[in-house]
């Protein structure tokens, strides 16, 4: 290494240490899709940035979806997925492919994690009453099956473990009134982001921010308001894909939640990037 290369590094790190004390003790809720865990160079990012986050003394709880590998195993059974409104209907065979696809997908972040040199460990959002649900329902009143709204967030787990330098990381799936409930990912990120009183929440995806409109790349919202995202909703002109983020993000900073950020979870330390410099990237929502 040079000493041009060696002192850039060190820019970098005297750079990133005003972020580093603002955000020391502080609790991050992060939620990645599925598709991270696919790549390796995606799901080793994410770990390191999860891991160097509890390093330098953040806290963060790692929420993951599995939308796309779950879809994947229906259609492998003969089973062509719906959505209403951007939520999977899912009847009791569907519950256990969800189940078992997101345990899958638990355990690699873990490992990954792990890898690291993180402490990670484990858990489905129905175990121990983490996440207690109540049946959903489409927004024109459709029966979407087993797929619930989180009605309570048990935190004495989480508070146990992020006293002990532990990561949970959670697979969306909670108890509900008559067995397990398939729960968004986004939504339950969110809910977990206000139990815990987080000072943020960040939802990775698989596209640069949100867009005003998706086909025109010059027109990624690179900060907005709680009350913009209400209008753009209100407009209909979102993806239903993009309405539980948008939902999600709307429910934590109305409860309190300060800052929320939508990432591209695919750009090389997309976190790292958010919390730890100046400039950011993705759309940064305040209240």
């Amino acid at each position: 290494m040079s000493r041009e290369q060696a002192q850039a590094k060190a820019q970098v790190l005297t750079e990133a240490l005003p972020y580093i004390r603002q955000w020391a003790g502080k609790r991050v809720v992060v939620k990645a899709g599925g598709e991270t865990v696919d790549k390796p160079g995606m799901l080793d990012s994410l770990a390191r940035d999860v891991a160097l986050m509890r390093a330098v003394g953040l806290h963060p709880i790692l929420v993951h979806g599995g939308g796309r590998q779950i879809s994947d195993a229906m259609k492998a059974s003969g089973v062509e997925p719906v959505f209403v409104g951007g939520r999977r209907v899912t009847d009791a065979a569907t519950i256990e492919v969800v189940k078992r696809v997101l345990l899958d997908i638990n355990a690699r972040l873990v490992n990954a994690l792990q890898r690291y040199g993180a402490h990670a460990f484990g858990v489905s959002g129905e175990e121990g009453g983490l996440l207690t649900t109540r049946r959903a329902s489409g927004p024109n009143g459709e029966d979407l099956g087993f797929v619930g709204e989180v009605e309570r967030v048990e935190t004495s787990v989480l508070d146990f473990s992020l006293g002990r330098d532990l990561i949970p990381v959670i697979a969306p799936v909670g108890a509900g009134p008559d067995g397990p409930y398939n729960i968004n990912a986004d939504l339950a990120a969110s809910a977990l982001a206000i139990a815990v009183r987080a000072q943020k929440i960040v939802l990775l995806t698989n596209i640069e921010g949100l867009y005003r409109d998706l086909g025109d790349r010059d027109s990624l919202i690179s900060e907005t308001t709680v009350r913009q995202l209400e209008k753009l909703i209100g407009e209909g002109v979102l993806t239903e894909g993009m309405i539980p983020k948008i939902t999600a993000v709307i429910e934590a900073m109305q409860a309190g939640v300060p800052q929320a950020h939508i990432l591209d979870g695919r750009v090389s330390h997309a976190l790292l990037l958010e919390v730890f410099t100046e400039e950011g990237i993705g759309t940064m929502v305040l209240p």
